[in-house]
């Protein structure tokens, strides 16, 4: 009698030159393990083997052993349901709110004022003036999360993945108004060439909006003065720097900024170099760009790639280093969270960064076909992924002076 094995086997040696077959037994997670050399394409066989085997309730897995490839069958198929448009509408429009608010207090927090108002009445023409600033950050920023959001989605449809609209989460009353946005993929992606698409075309996209709209708000922005000395009970807040953030304000300002009033004895490679990574010396009594709303959504823009390119577990960056390493990409963790404990000494928001790396970034996006490799095209495009996350990392995105 012709066995439903007997009926799968059949439809693998369409693709396998098998070597050997092993049944599961319940104890497995697969129904049947086949061995041997695949003699057409990876991607070409993976697709139609999924539609070959969706009929008969099966899903097949493509991975390597040594030199041998394996095809594991999983019984059943993931079923997709669809998302409700509604929670993305609601999440998005409380995260706009929540983006003009910030904008506004960003725009009000940078204006002379003789001292606070203590009445509702005398703070309404206050932020009436700053509404349009706070506005202009709001479509800036937005514009910036858009672009990397929806890369990932398009990306995600180009190669027919199951992903959804993005999620914004709005985040009041905080420097942004917003702790960014996430697209949810319903299934595994099916192979690395794929997952590397979608994960580096949103921080590409974003990035492609981002710097236009930084250099845009630098050049509405003014060079100030920054005090010698600071009185008591008063500080300033200066944004870090990343590489492309400098040359942008050089570009733009034509000089290095924050520019401190004298670089004493020292190289100005060695001070720029300290400078980057421990925020230190202070440079007062030095010049600064005071950054317009549009600056410093463009500003945020660089944060947010690079947060996103940190090469670890779900995030964008752990997807590229997955790609090009594979299962060893988890040995680069350890490293990683020690860089972070390490910076946490001179801005210890990298130590919640480090916790919750710690405790979400452990798991990696494992596509269903292993097997297929990246081809040289993609992996230039992933070492460029690398490159990048250098040149916009910021090691000290945050100095608080006084």
């Amino acid at each position: 009698m012709f066995s439903e094995v007997d009926s799968l086997t059949s439809i693998i040696a369409r693709y396998l030159t098998i070597s050997d077959i092993t049944q599961g037994d319940g104890k497995q997670p697969y129904s049947v393990r086949y061995r041997g050399k695949l003699f057409i394409d990876s991607v070409q066989a993976y697709d139609q083997l999924v539609q070959n085997l969706k009929p008969l309730g099966y899903t097949p897995l493509f991975r390597k052993d040594g030199e041998q490839h394996v095809i594991f069958l999983v019984r059943g198929v993931q079923e997709i349901k669809k998302s409700r448009l509604t929670i993305n509408l609601i999440l998005f429009g409380l995260t706009l709110i929540s983006v003009i608010i910030a904008g506004v207090f960003y725009v009000m927090g940078n204006q002379p004022v003789l001292s606070a108002p203590t009445q509702l009445k005398d703070w309404l023409p206050l932020i009436q003036s700053s509404l349009g600033g706070g506005l202009a950050f709001a479509g800036s920023l937005l514009a910036i999360l858009l672009a990397h959001e929806f890369g990932h989605y398009i990306a995600g449809r180009i190669h027919g993945e199951n992903v959804t609209l993005p999620y914004f989460i709005p985040f009041p009353f905080s420097l942004f108004g917003t702790l960014g946005a996430f697209i949810n993929m319903k299934s595994p992606p099916k192979n690395k060439r794929t997952l590397l698409d979608i994960g580096i075309a949103g921080p590409l996209s974003g990035l492609a909006v981002a710097i236009p709209i930084l250099i845009l708000g630098l050049s509405l922005s003014k060079i100030s003065v920054l005090p010698v000395t600071l009185q008591q009970g008063t500080g300033i807040q200066l944004e870090g720097n990343s590489l492309i953030y400098l040359f942008a304000k050089w570009v733009v300002f034509g000089r290095l900024l924050p520019q401190p009033a004298s670089y004493g004895n020292t190289p100005v490679w060695i001070y720029w170099l300290r400078y980057l990574f421990t925020g230190k010396p202070y440079p007062l009594g030095g010049i600064d760009v005071m950054l317009h709303p549009v600056a410093w959504a463009g500003w945020a823009g660089l944060l947010v790639t690079s947060l996103n390119l940190i090469p670890a577990g779900q995030l964008d960056g752990g997807h590229v280093i997955y790609v090009l390493l594979g299962k060893k990409a988890p040995r680069l963790l350890p490293i990683v969270l020690g860089l972070l404990l390490v910076l946490g000494i001179y801005w210890n928001g990298w130590w919640l960064w480090a916790i919750l790396i710690f405790a979400l970034g452990r798991q990696y996006a494992e596509p269903m076909d292993q097997i297929t490799e990246l081809d040289p095209a993609r992996k230039l495009v992933a070492w460029l992924a690398i490159l990048i996350f250098f040149l916009v990392f910021i090691p000290v995105p945050l100095l608080s002076i006084g």
